[in-house]
């Protein structure tokens, strides 16, 4: 098999491989993207059945093509967010190989650039860029060992509430998909239980602006990472035609919250004493968009309509202002544990000196360390935007223009090599 040789390898064909593939293309840049799977294949299957973007369609997409037949802010459901891609792709007509997985990537011997090894032969290239995103290995805390009759499963394999055992469920985690996947449980008539971390919780809508919006005007898209904000997750729903994440409003409805989950020991599953310390903070958090947003208003002159009622929480429920402590899995006959914890990175496949340890990135902005080696996709890479659709397209033009970059500085010849 003859050797074959491109500028750049990009690896992975979701968002942020397509971004990237758009602004080499448009920087006349030779490059391959390689996608394992099929085109944005974790919307397809890793996701749950009613998953729907947390953004509006007028946000949440790359700015040179809207979405199909959707009003501007509508949450456009997961198979049209895939197909979005595909169409994306094609528009520009993106050298992407499906089916194509990467054994590994390492410096050439010798010389400048990559040798990667893939399922389909040897490329070498000049740069290398990780767009394999944020979604890579789901994590799962070694907390509750495999006990028979409890049905344990990660986030993205749960699909619908039918497709689950009879019997109670609890959710550990409550991001937007612990908290979505718990509302969807609950309102099926499950009994659900949800343990609550600390969490940022903006408005889904306030004085008729969606939370993109304010955002945006507020610049807190354009925030850059701390030490704390980095590792918050955030709860905020497109489902349902968008909704504020409201725990206070959820306990009121029947769902039963609980503190940070600690430990398992003889069925009993003990949760820490912060519930009420993690719904303060998420609720300062709310509010601090609402005082943002209310200066705003009044410092710009604009008419928008007051909202008293998102600032009203009520009394606290039962389960907030005594909190239960620990859980009997079989006296409550709970059967389903669903673990909402995230994902850890997988960067085995390359291996050059571009990461700190337990695998984490070292990179500004998504240029690494390790000269030629890029990465995209990545939570807070450059701003709080970084991770949705749309801040991955500006984060992959700032790597595509370093690349440029440094091309101009290798294609320089100094006077005597001009002769």
């Amino acid at each position: 098999m003859s050797l074959e040789k491109t500028d750049v390898v990009v690896v992975g064909g979701g968002q942020a491989g397509i971004a990237a593939s758009e602004h080499l293309t448009k920087a006349g840049i030779k490059h391959v993207v390689l996608e394992r799977d099929r085109i944005a294949e974790s919307w397809r299957t890793m996701r749950w059945d009613s998953l729907v973007a947390n953004g509006p369609a007028w946000h949440d997409r790359f700015p040179n093509m809207e979405f199909k037949n959707r009003h501007q802010d509508a949450f456009v459901p997961k198979e049209e967010v895939a197909d979005y891609f595909i169409d994306y792709a094609k528009m520009f007509d993106a050298p992407i190989r499906e089916g194509v997985g990467v054994n590994s990537v390492t410096r050439k011997a010798g010389s400048a650039g990559f040798v990667v090894e893939t399922s389909d032969g040897v490329i070498e290239a000049s740069y290398v860029i990780s767009a394999t995103g944020a979604f890579q290995r789901p994590m799962v805390p070694p907390i509750v060992p495999k006990v028979e009759g409890l049905n344990q499963i990660h986030s993205t394999v749960y699909r619908n509430p039918q497709a689950l055992p009879e019997g109670n469920v609890l959710v550990i985690g409550a991001g937007s998909s612990g908290a979505q996947i718990s509302t969807e449980l609950m309102r099926s008539g499950r009994k659900t239980f949800l343990s609550v971390g600390a969490h940022d919780r903006p408005p889904r809508r306030y004085r008729n602006r969606d939370f993109c919006w304010w955002l945006g005007v507020l610049n807190l898209w354009d925030a850059e990472a701390n030490p704390s904000s980095s590792h918050t997750t955030i709860a905020v729903s497109g489902s349902d035609g968008g909704e504020t994440v409201d725990f206070h409003k959820l306990a009121r409805q029947g769902m039963t919250l609980l503190g940070l989950t600690e430990r398992f020991e003889d069925g009993v599953v003990t949760f820490a004493d912060n519930l009420a310390e993690n719904i303060r903070e998420g609720d300062e958090n709310y509010l601090s968009i609402l005082d943002l947003a209310d200066a705003y208003v009044e410092r710009n002159g604009l008419d928008f309509p007051l909202d008293p009622e998102a600032r009203e929480f009520g009394p606290d429920p039962e389960c907030i202002a005594n909190p239960i402590k620990s859980l009997d899995l079989s006296a409550e006959n709970i059967t389903t544990l669903i673990w909402a914890t995230g994902f850890s990175n997988d960067y085995s496949w390359l291996q050059v000196d571009a990461f700190e340890a337990q695998s984490i990135p070292s990179h500004k902005r998504g240029i690494s360390r390790e000269p030629g080696i890029y990465f995209l996709g990545l939570p807070w890479q450059s701003r709080r935007g970084s991770s949705f659709i749309w801040g991955v397209w500006h984060d992959a033009k700032f790597v595509v223009d370093h690349i440029v970059k440094q091309q101009g500085y290798l294609a320089y010849k100094g006077s005597a090599e001009r002769l």
